[in-house]
């Protein structure tokens, strides 16, 4: 397990961090925690709207005499980037349906983002425990809240938070932007997963296999290396340097073993097939489709872009620097 797949997946876990978030900085010293995301004021959020600029992966996707467009995201940001620049904001306008991995907006989430029942969790040793609650404390997460949850939700909770560090925030993913965007404009919002398939993609079936997984991130979490590759990729993905994104696990020191390539494997090149399938339904169906997946979902064998060329798409990148 590493940092860049706690990124990917943050989304599926987005609500509750932010809650786990809020609820440690009451009861922490604010000055040994890290940054915490505020409420905007309505200056600041005048004052970035006026500065925005494009970010990101941008993909003019074409077939049937209609266009759509496939943007890559990313799950962490800031204030600054929560505002469409003027290329992004003309393909939301320009589509009818916004089509997320999955709906941030939607209600009845959080209920959904449990592991399924058939999934033993591992009995992880009190040394272990103990290790992930110094983890939980360094972050200011209340340690009752975070033992809620299944244990490699706790471990990937305490690595996307760890990008606060960075100044970087689940709070202000693009994912939320985008959801709010589409809603303020009475645009269909669709889910192109269930919080049910990232959860079963994510949390292996044998309990062991968890357990390992568990260790891998508190390593990472105690070398203190996470929020480096967080903000590599961040950066990366800013500049909407695709090489750099495609490179990742070259530079993230996160790939070491065959069980890491296939984790690798199974949570991006797996999903991209049932991805592209879902954009293509949505096309297919008359839509006008502005589809925001997960940056890294943009790289490798099976490539969004490359997956939807094969599928009849005129497929254009839109230079946004």
């Amino acid at each position: 397990m590493n940092g860049g797949i706690g990124v990917r997946l943050a989304l599926a876990i987005a609500l509750l961090l932010t809650t786990a978030s809020q609820a440690g900085a009451q009861t922490a010293s604010a000055a040994a925690c890290p940054p915490q995301a505020q409420e905007p004021t309505p200056q600041q959020l005048q004052a970035a709207a006026a500065q925005a600029r494009d970010r990101g992966l941008l993909w003019r996707i074409t077939r049937d005499g209609r266009t759509s467009y496939l943007y890559g995201s990313i799950h962490v940001g800031k204030l600054d980037w929560a505002f469409p620049g003027p290329q992004v904001r003309a393909a939301l306008q320009a589509s009818d349906t916004v089509a997320l991995e999955i709906d941030v907006g939607d209600p009845q989430m959080a209920e959904r983002m449990k592991p399924p029942a058939s999934f033993a969790a591992p009995v992880l040793t009190p040394a272990l425990r103990e290790r992930l609650a110094r983890l939980a404390d360094a972050a200011c997460v209340p340690r009752e809240l975070l033992a809620t949850l299944h244990p490699v939700m706790q471990a990937i909770t305490l690595m996307v938070l760890a990008a606060r560090w960075q100044g970087l925030d689940p709070s202000f993913a693009q994912e939320f932007a985008l959801s709010g965007f589409a809603r303020a404009g009475q645009r269909r919002v669709v889910s192109l997963e269930s919080p049910e398939l990232q959860m079963a993609v994510l949390i292996p079936r044998d309990a062991a296999d968890a357990e390992r997984m568990v260790v891998q991130m508190v390593e990472q979490l105690e070398q203190g290396s996470v929020p480096r590759v967080i903000a590599r990729l961040a950066s990366a993905w800013e500049r909407g340097d695709l090489a750099d994104v495609g490179d990742y696990e070259r530079w993230c020191d996160c790939v070491a073993s065959d069980d890491d390539r296939l984790q690798m494997q199974r949570l991006n090149d797996d999903r991209n097939p049932a991805l592209a399938d879902g954009i293509e339904a949505l096309h297919r169906d008359g839509r006008k489709v502005f589809a925001a997946v997960g940056a890294l979902h943009m790289t490798g064998a099976k490539a969004l872009p490359d997956l939807l060329a094969r599928r009849g798409f005129s497929v254009q990148r839109v230079a946004l620097q």
